[in-house]
């Protein structure tokens, strides 16, 4: 699951940048605004990356998305990018739940049979 969400926020890194650069076009918005809002998502992508396995790490992960879905105010692009990403996270977690118990049972698996040789000596 580790890997799965962590690439989708790398992805979300990148998407937040190029949103920023959308958003200094925008008339209302200050330069200095823009780039601490995204300085702030990018950085929080980052981290997440490293945190996925501490609890609460995959709640702040959904407020992310929250807030990338609501971003669509300011850039309009953002809330089918937003929604976007909020799907891929879904999948990156539900089925990289999925991988880690497959993974787990093969383990089992290889370390019974590994086992098993050993104990009919």
């Amino acid at each position: 699951m580790r890997t799965l969400c962590a690439s989708t926020l790398i992805g979300e890194f990148f998407v937040i940048g190029f949103a920023g650069l959308v958003a200094m076009k925008h008339p209302d918005l200050s330069m200095g605004t823009v780039w601490t809002v995204c300085g702030i998502a990018m950085a929080l992508c980052v981290l997440l990356c490293g945190m996925l396995t501490r609890p609460g790490a995959l709640t702040v992960g959904w407020a992310l998305q929250a807030a990338l879905v609501v971003s669509g105010y300011w850039v309009g692009t953002m809330f089918f990018l937003g929604v976007i990403f909020a799907g891929l996270w879904w999948a990156a977690i539900h089925y990289g739940r999925k991988v880690d118990v497959l993974k787990a049972r093969h383990a089992a698996r290889a370390e019974a049979q590994t086992a098993a040789p050993a104990q009919e000596v």
